[in-house]
């Protein structure tokens, strides 16, 4: 197994609501798709080291100590270097959309700021974009000062106010700075005029005072604060400021087991994680997210309205997602191959999307906006495809890529349609066969109390007549199907401690899924069991379960998909699942601990 140059959980993330880019704590940006989060890269040295595409800035210091910080209440990422004969620091960012002083300049670009902090400092600043997912080795061509990257269909420009200079299908730029001296790099479209040092701090100073507006929206005041606000953060970084979707991360095949196989593209908007995510932003305050996600899927519900089938994800656009298929020119993050775009996922049927989703509305219509008449059609077609689908096998949330199975996640699921359409149409007193919908309901309910229990022990269990666990049955209590103090539910709870909790660490399942291989512990599982212990009154252990959970995050707050056995970041980074299921047992654990906060939020 190959040691990786640079590892999952020693990166920041940047973005301009459009494509993201990671930096390494060693100031190498070493992951962008350009221009769209999920375009082909143009830096994926993460994902093959040495040829696929980098841009990297070295203080000459000796054996300097690395950090990241965020500018507080941003997305702009400070990395320093901190050495006995000197210290320096590289600012990077991307401009906040709709906020730039000068919007007609350039469209989209990366802005990277280096200032020596302490004593007289020699810089070396590479910039090697390998466009394509590498496959193209960009034309490089002086213009001006300035030098551009052609190839692939693709032109980028660098500026810089260092003297750059051509190297061998890349350009290198050498320079010395006193303290308090800075120089700056700015790649994009090319711009109208040349940029200066002037332009770069106004860009800079715009985009902090956006993100800062846009994190004064939120109305949490509870514990844990900056780290559920540096949650925020990150999922906003997921949400397209053009289309209004969400995707589930800012990656693709970061793997879930170094070495292994299991390596897939989350640059897609799943309707699960989407709208789990706009539940998340609508608890803290933030709703313009949620109407332009809402305007985003009414687009995709009508079109299966028309006779089109609901897919469980899409591209960012709303396209159809992409299909999957695999690089083999990419050796892939510490070796682990195959490295995957696309995600044969999109194909699968996966039942319990259409609660997630009326869920969402039923919270969005309570909380913010009444549901239109043509909202509520769409409510009404879902309800109706539930009602003849429930009882059918499916590939679950996890997304097996094995034969159907009955999962208990996904019954519930559909319950949570069916309840959550029924409640919106009494709240407003909307049309609809609400009988009919009630009387399915309780036979999903029915269903799950009486085909879905251990057969000696009585507690849920994954599928249908079996006895094995998924850490998934962790949401029955969070969307209300059983009392979180119900004997059966507090043995189910028990039983997951014991055979899917391992240090502290939660597994999703243990059984056979179709793929080789194993994975790591699943990050949000673990703040899943922390707000059920919550929600059980056993507060003690639920502080402690979430206070572990939270160490994941590296130094920024940022969590991965999963955790090898060291509690080291495996999969694609960040994801929002992760994030949205801290904010959710933050919010709950909070409220709990303070029964004296009256929160506008109560769902």
């Amino acid at each position: 197994m190959a040691k990786p140059a640079r590892p999952i959980g020693h990166h920041g993330i940047i973005g301009d609501l459009e494509t993201a880019a990671l930096v390494a704590r060693d100031g190498t940006i070493d992951y962008l798709c350009w221009p769209s989060l999920d375009s082909p890269t143009i830096f994926a040295d993460l994902l093959h080291a040495g040829e696929g595409g980098v841009f990297v800035i070295t203080p000459e210091l000796t054996d300097p100590r690395t950090s990241q910080l965020y500018v507080p209440d941003t997305n702009i990422l400070i990395t320093r270097f901190m050495a006995e004969d000197g210290s320096a620091e590289i600012l990077d960012m991307m401009p906040f959309p709709g906020s730039r002083p000068y919007p007609d300049n350039t469209e989209q670009c990366l802005i990277r700021k280096v200032t020596a902090t302490r004593g007289s400092i020699h810089f070396t600043a590479l910039c090697r974009p390998r466009f394509n997912y590498a496959r193209v080795v960009p034309a490089v061509t002086t213009q001006g000062e300035a030098m551009s990257f052609e190839g692939g269909g693709l032109a980028l420009t660098l500026c810089s106010s260092a003297t750059l200079k051509k190297d061998d299908g890349s350009v290198l730029a050498e320079f010395a700075l006193a303290q308090g001296e800075s120089a700056w790099f700015m790649l994009g479209e090319q711009p109208k005029a040349r940029p200066d040092a002037r332009m770069i701090d106004q860009e800079i100073a715009a985009a902090v005072g956006a993100w800062r507006r846009w994190i004064g929206q939120s109305t949490y005041k509870g514990r844990w604060r900056d780290e559920v606000y540096r949650s925020a953060l990150a999922l906003k970084l997921l949400t397209s400021s053009r289309h209004g979707s969400i995707a589930a991360a800012a990656t693709f095949s970061l793997p879930e087991a170094t070495g292994a196989g299991r390596n897939w593209d989350y640059r897609a908007v799943w309707i699960r994680d989407a709208s789990f995510t706009n539940y998340a932003l609508m608890r803290l305050g933030f709703f313009e997210e949620a109407k332009a996600f809402y305007g985003w899927m009414s687009k995709r519900i009508s079109k299966a309205d028309d006779g089109g089938t609901m897919r469980i994800m899409y591209a960012i656009d709303g396209s159809e997602a992409m299909e999957e298929k695999e690089l083999p020119h990419l050796d892939g993050y510490a070796g682990s191959r195959p490295v995957r775009i696309g995600n044969a996922a999109h194909a699968q049927t996966q039942l319990d999307i259409f609660g997630e989703l009326i869920d969402s509305i039923y919270l969005f219509n309570k909380y913010s906006s009444a549901i239109s008449h043509d909202g509520w059609t769409h409510v009404c077609n879902i309800v109706d495809h539930v009602m003849r689908h429930w009882e059918e096998a499916d590939a679950g949330i996890w997304e097996i890529r094995d034969s159907p199975r009955h999962f208990l996640h996904s019954r519930l699921m559909c319950w949570v349609a069916l309840d959550r359409a029924i409640r919106l149409a009494a709240k407003r007193s909307l049309p609809g066969p609400t009988t009919q919908w009630m009387e399915c309901r309780d036979r999903i309910a029915s269903d799950i109390w009486t085909n879905f229990r251990h057969p000696n022990h009585g507690y849920f269990v994954q599928s249908r007549g079996g006895t094995e666990l998924d850490a998934a049955l962790l949401m029955m209590p969070l969307v209300r199907f059983v009392s979180a103090t119900d004997p059966v539910w507090l043995k189910t709870l028990d039983a997951i401690s014991d055979q899917l909790r391992d240090d502290g660490m939660i597994y999703r399942y243990r059984n056979a899924d179709g793929l080789e291989g194993g994975e790591g512990a699943f990050t949000t599982c673990i703040f899943w069991y922390a707000e059920c212990l919550a929600r059980a009154g056993r507060l003690d252990e639920a502080q402690l379960s979430l206070t572990q959970a939270m160490s994941y995050a590296n130094e920024l707050g940022l969590f991965s998909e999963e955790l090898d056995l060291r509690g080291e970041a495996l999969g694609n980074f960040p994801q929002a699942l992760t994030h949205l299921a801290f904010i959710s047992a933050a919010f709950f654990i909070d409220r709990q601990l303070d029964p004296s906060h009256k929160s506008l939020w109560q769902p």
